[in-house]
Order: C-alpha cells, then sequence, then structure tokens
C-alpha cells in the first residue's frame, strides 16, 4: 500500500470557527480563525465569513510553500 504524500486536507486550512452565542442561521456572526498562521477575524454575516475564508486562502497562494 503506497501512501499519498500530499493531503487531501492540508494544515495550511485548518480552521476554528467559533460562532458567537447569539447567532442564528439567518444572522451568523463570530470569529475565524487560522490554526496555522493564527490569523483572526471576526465577521457579522455568513458573506464577510466567505469573504475572509477567501482572502486567507488568496494571501496563502502568494506566501512561499512551506513543509506541512
Amino acid at each position: 500500500m503506497v501512501l499519498n504524500p500530499e493531503s487531501k486536507y492540508p494544515n495550511r486550512r485548518t480552521y476554528v470557527l467559533k460562532l458567537r452565542a447569539d447567532a442564528t442561521p439567518g444572522a451568523v456572526a463570530g470569529r475565524l480563525e487560522n490554526l496555522v498562521t493564527g490569523r483572526q477575524c471576526e465577521f457579522s454575516s455568513a458573506e464577510e465569513l466567505l469573504a475572509s475564508i477567501v482572502h486567507d486562502l488568496s494571501s496563502a497562494s502568494e506566501a512561499p510553500s512551506v513543509n506541512e
């Protein structure tokens, strides 16, 4: 059996999503943290959450590659 050295879920893309106590399906709010970089951002809508993830992923693609 040969294991693939490329992870399908790389550590660089590991996040903690914390939702506020008053968050509802129609009003998502909380904080997103990248576990590898420690970068955190608060969001007050689903659109802001997705924009934060897009920004983080685009920042990662511009940064030099790091072994995970």
